[in-house]
């Protein structure tokens, strides 16, 4: 498994929790934006900078991505994208999209565009909290535990 970050919209703690838990679990963890960011010094955690543009970032995960590796994305379709390659999705307040609820999601994100679209007000989420960052360690928590190969005690 490696973890795939659509770090451009993903929350700072967000980002924090998955630096540990990328170090704890021995685990790569590649982020991907259109902008520069730091990163700490580590051999499991990467950064790649794609071109400014719409979805870049999303496209160049999307074709990178393998069975089992994990993308954290709010982004419903990137998320759609990796569950049809046989990946896990995971969205910044814990929520883990699966075959089961993607196309409710996508749906629901499809008529929020059109009354936007449309000139209706629908506010945006409400800011991250301690739950959601709670909610978001214990998922991937879960998912490290089933996917990520045990660290090698000899190192």
């Amino acid at each position: 498994m490696k973890i795939w970050v659509d770090a451009d919209a993903c929350p700072g703690v967000i980002k924090e929790i998955l630096f540990r838990a990328a170090e704890r679990t021995r685990t790569q963890m590649m982020l991907v934006a259109n902008q520069g960011m730091r990163i700490p010094p580590s051999p499991f955690i990467r950064f790649t900078q794609v071109p400014a543009g719409f979805d870049v970032a999303d496209k160049h995960i999307a074709a990178q991505l393998e069975t089992d590796d994990l993308v954290v994305t709010a982004d419903i379709p990137l998320a759609a994208a990796a569950i049809e390659k046989g990946a896990h999705a995971l969205n910044p307040r814990g929520e883990l999209y699966t075959r089961d609820n993607i196309r409710e999601r996508l749906s629901m994100r499809n008529f929020m565009d059109e009354l936007r679209s449309s000139g209706v007000a629908t506010g945006g989420p409400a800011p991250l909290g301690p739950r959601d960052r709670e909610a978001f360690a214990n998922s991937l928590d879960r998912l490290l535990r089933k996917y990520a190969p045990p660290p090698d005690p000899k190192s």
